[in-house]
Parts: structure tokens; C-alpha cells; sequence
């Protein structure tokens, strides 16, 4: 029996150097997309059991529709993420904004399941700005606090926008 042996490719060869350069582990899955709830339904759920709450300014769940707060390809790191975060403070979470239509763009972006945004209430608030690391501003002037799994949750005028790196709080 003949074992072939099969070049890398080039985007491999780049993540592998820059892993090497910026440190952390090595791994050839690194770059793989994550799992993702298919339905509206199966996220909400999921959410449903964990006693989440979600609401929608347009009372509706269409995915193509800004005015509705949809889970249809959110990532199930993120919606574990929102579990673990209601678990780890305690607090009433309610989902406002899923991978509805409306936001901005970008790979870690809402559309692509990585982010959600959460109602404000004093509980949420007093949470994240005192057990999450302060970082600075973003550029639309949005607070930043990074969670201490390296998820990203900024202060919006009336809303927390979370991105999920990882499905931890």
C-alpha cells in the first residue's frame, strides 16, 4: 500500500504562521465554521428551556426582516453563550436582536450567527461592568467589556450587542 502525501494549502500555511507568531494552540480545525440552528424554532427552544425571553419590534421572526428578532442560522455557540451568561449572573435575559437582517456586516457579524443583542436592566448591567474587563470604545463610540472567554459585549444606546467567540459567558 502507497501513503501519498498531500501539500497543505496556502490558507493553512497562513493560519499556521500566524498561529506560531501570535501564540495559542495549533490546530487545523481552527478556522472551522460553527454548528448552527438551522430553524428559528430550534434556537428559540433552546432559549425557552433556559427561561430566556426574546421580543421583536415588528412581533415576528423572518430572518430577511429588520423589524423582526430572528435565530434562523445563529451559531450554537452563541445561543450557548446567552444560556451560560443567564446561568453565570442570574439575571432576566431577553434577545433582542438575532441574525435578523439590518445590521452590520462582517464575518463576526449578526447574519453570520455569531452576535445578539440583550435588553438592558440594572441586573445585566451591573454584571458585565463589574466582572467583565473594561477595553475601551469601539468606533461607533459603543463601551466594550470582554468576558473573561474573550466574548465581546458592547453598551449600545438601549442594548447590549454581544459577540460570541465561544459558547461560554
Amino acid at each position: 500500500m502507497q501513503t501519498k502525501f498531500l501539500a497543505p494549502n496556502r490558507a493553512f500555511l497562513s493560519a499556521l504562521a500566524a498561529t506560531a507568531v501570535l501564540g495559542g494552540p495549533l490546530s487545523a480545525t481552527a478556522d472551522a465554521a460553527p454548528a448552527k440552528y438551522q430553524t428559528h424554532a430550534q434556537a428559540a427552544a433552546v432559549l425557552k428551556q433556559a427561561d430566556i425571553s426574546w421580543s421583536s419590534s415588528g412581533g415576528c421572526s423572518n430572518r430577511e426582516n429588520s423589524r423582526c428578532t430572528s435565530f434562523t442560522k445563529i451559531n450554537k455557540p452563541t445561543i450557548a453563550g446567552l444560556v451560560a451568561f443567564k446561568k453565570a449572573s442570574r439575571c432576566a435575559v431577553r434577545v433582542t436582536g438575532g441574525t435578523e437582517r439590518g445590521h452590520a456586516s462582517g464575518t463576526y457579524s449578526h447574519y453570520n450567527g455569531y452576535k445578539a443583542d440583550i435588553a438592558l436592566n440594572s441586573c445585566v448591567n451591573k454584571y458585565i461592568t463589574s466582572r467583565f474587563k473594561h477595553t475601551g470604545k469601539r468606533s461607533d463610540g459603543a463601551t466594550l467589556y470582554k468576558s473573561p472567554a474573550g466574548n465581546v459585549y458592547a453598551r449600545e444606546g438601549n442594548h447590549w450587542d454581544i459577540t460570541y467567540y465561544n459558547s461560554r459567558a
